[in-house]
């Protein structure tokens, strides 16, 4: 799923939940659930490429994904702090996956294999881009009721 997505929810079970280390759990948790479902995601394989050229639409769209997600996050949570905790730790397994790639050990590789690998089972499935894309629309529109009530 893309960031936005991740962020949303994150934050929708920080300011629900109300308690920072369930929090916590909880939104992290909430990244290995959410990338069960079919969904598209960024095409990160330009970041790997040696000419910047290359590299500076995949950055364009994962910053501005960041950026309008604490934008939304802002906006939506009454700018409780909680919700900036749940928001970051529901995209810390894309960052750990990301990490990998820079800094390689155990930990990370095992991360990074169950993540892709097991997680990510219906990522080579064939399912519409409109499922793929309902999925998130989905999940954005619980998120921003969870975080208006």
């Amino acid at each position: 799923m893309i960031l936005l997505v991740h962020m949303l929810f994150g934050a929708a079970i920080g300011y629900t939940v109300g308690n920072i280390p369930l929090a916590i759990l909880l939104a992290f948790l909430s990244h290995y659930f959410l990338d069960l479902f079919p969904h598209i995601e960024y095409n990160i394989d330009a970041i790997e490429e040696k000419k910047i050229k290359d590299k500076l639409p995949v950055i364009f769209k994962i910053a501005s994904d960041l950026l309008f997600g604490i934008l939304l996050v802002f906006v939506l949570s009454n700018n409780q702090l909680i919700a900036y905790i749940g928001a970051f730790f529901g995209i810390l397994p894309d960052g750990l996956t990301i990490m990998q790639n820079r800094f390689p050990n155990n930990f990370l590789s095992f991360h990074k294999k169950f993540h892709t690998e097991k997680v990510h089972f219906l990522k080579n499935k064939k399912f519409s881009n409109f499922w793929r894309i309902l999925s998130q629309i989905t999940v954005i529109i619980i998120s921003i009721i969870l975080l208006k009530f």
